[in-house]
């Protein structure tokens, strides 16, 4: 694509002959997508005019000249990235309701929460809890009172605990306590865990009393 031309002045930016609207359409259609990612110009067109400030897109636009920051004839538009985006969930619903299979936990509350406070993925939480085999016996737990041990401390969905442990906390509202059962598969799988104080064998079901101590 040719290089555009710089055809407007400070002086004509910041009057109302050039509207926001015309500065962050010329700067979605030529600029590169990580040049609108640093001047947090990227998004829908309606909710970035409405955001960006006058003087702000007059120093993006003589940055742009500046720096070259033009896109390649190869490279998508804002809005050519944006269509890819919103055309994502459709696909992504199919896939979902194509998924078949047992679900990766079961939950039965035994204290309820505060109903206000729910763990995201990449929250950091905090949880007493105690694991146990479906006869009973304690595999691994940190919620000895007595010795005030401290929570255990972790990220959802960072692979930090078992998948079945990262989908449960973002059912679970702050204070909350429950019962949560793991299928096999979304805890230690085929492979067990051989290697812990009290092993615990391949295709095993995990039940786990937790309390969801904090967030943030």
């Amino acid at each position: 694509m040719a290089t555009p031309t710089q055809d407007w002045t400070s002086e004509q930016l910041l009057s109302d002959a050039v509207s926001k609207k015309d500065i962050v359409t010329f700067l979605h259609v030529n600029a590169t997508h990580d040049f609108l990612v640093e001047h947090k110009l990227t998004g829908k067109l309606v909710t970035v005019v409405k955001n960006a400030k006058k003087d702000s897109l007059l120093e993006s636009y003589n940055s742009l000249f500046a720096r070259q920051a033009f896109r390649g004839a190869d490279e998508p538009s804002e809005e050519d990235i944006l269509a890819a985006k919103s055309a994502g969930p459709v696909a992504e619903k199919k896939e979902v309701v194509a998924e078949v299979g047992p679900p990766k936990f079961t939950k039965t509350v035994l204290k309820k929460g505060d109903k206000l406070g729910y763990p995201k993925k990449g929250s950091n939480v905090a949880v007493f809890y105690t694991g146990y085999f479906e006869d009973g016996t304690i595999f691994d737990t940190n919620d000895n009172t007595k010795k005030k041990s401290n929570p255990l401390r972790f990220r959802v969905g960072a692979a930090r605990v078992i998948p079945g442990w990262d989908e449960a906390m973002l059912s679970m509202s702050r204070g909350e306590k429950a019962k949560i059962t793991v299928e096999a598969e979304h805890a230690y799988g085929k492979k067990g865990l051989p290697e812990a104080k009290i092993p615990i064998p391949p295709n095993t079901r995990l039940i786990f009393d937790v309390e969801l101590v904090s967030l943030d």
